[in-house]
Formats: C-alpha cells, structure tokens, sequence
C-alpha cells in the first residue's frame, strides 16, 4: 500500500454509534448533540462523548450554533477515509488471489 492506514481514523469509524451518527449528518447535512440524541438510542452525553472522538480524527467539524454546535462530516476527511478502504481492499483482494492460485496449483499437484 503507498499510504499508511491510519488506525485512530478506523477505530473511530469502526464504532457503530459513530457510523449511525456519520449517517445522520450525512443525510441531514448536519446536526447538533441534542439533535442527534433524539435519533439515537443513546443518551446526549454519550452523544457528545462520540463527537468529540469523530472531531479528533477530523471526521467532523464543529460550528457555533446558539448555545450548541453544529457538527458537520469534513467531507475531505470522509473522502481520505473511503480512498483507504479502496487502498486495503485492493491489498486484500491480490492476497486471495494469491491464495487462490496456491490453492489451484496444489489442487492440481494432489489431481496428477
């Protein structure tokens, strides 16, 4: 791979709270904690603690909105993250065809 896969990135996606909430503010174009609490099964504190994760990695950007802030998904960051999923299945899908080619090659030494 010519990128490094970058871990806190994944970890944080790999949350699916935090995907649920991605969802949302990528329908939405946006939200709030209490917004996004009235839509999840978890309480606003528990909300706020998984923005504050997204907005480490950069997921999401946050803006003054009244007495809230208003998250939206960085969508250039979103865009690094689906270029890396790109990246690992390509890898992983040369791997199985290697495997697969191993598995031929020896399937046809046990045929002869």
């Amino acid at each position: 791979m010519s990128s490094a896969v970058d871990d806190d990135l994944w970890s944080a996606i790999g949350d699916p709270t935090r995907r649920r909430m991605l969802d949302l503010l990528l329908r939405d174009g946006g939200g709030t904690s209490t917004s996004l609490g009235q839509q999840l099964p978890v309480t606003r504190q528990a909300v706020a603690k998984h923005l504050g994760v997204l907005d480490r990695v950069g997921l999401v950007q946050a803006t003054s909105a009244g007495r809230e802030k208003l998250y939206r998904v960085d969508e250039a960051q979103m865009a690094r993250a689906v270029a890396q999923l790109a990246e690992v299945g390509s890898a992983w899908d040369a791997r199985l065809r290697r495997i697969k080619r191993i598995a031929e090659a020896v399937q046809k030494a046990q045929d002869e």
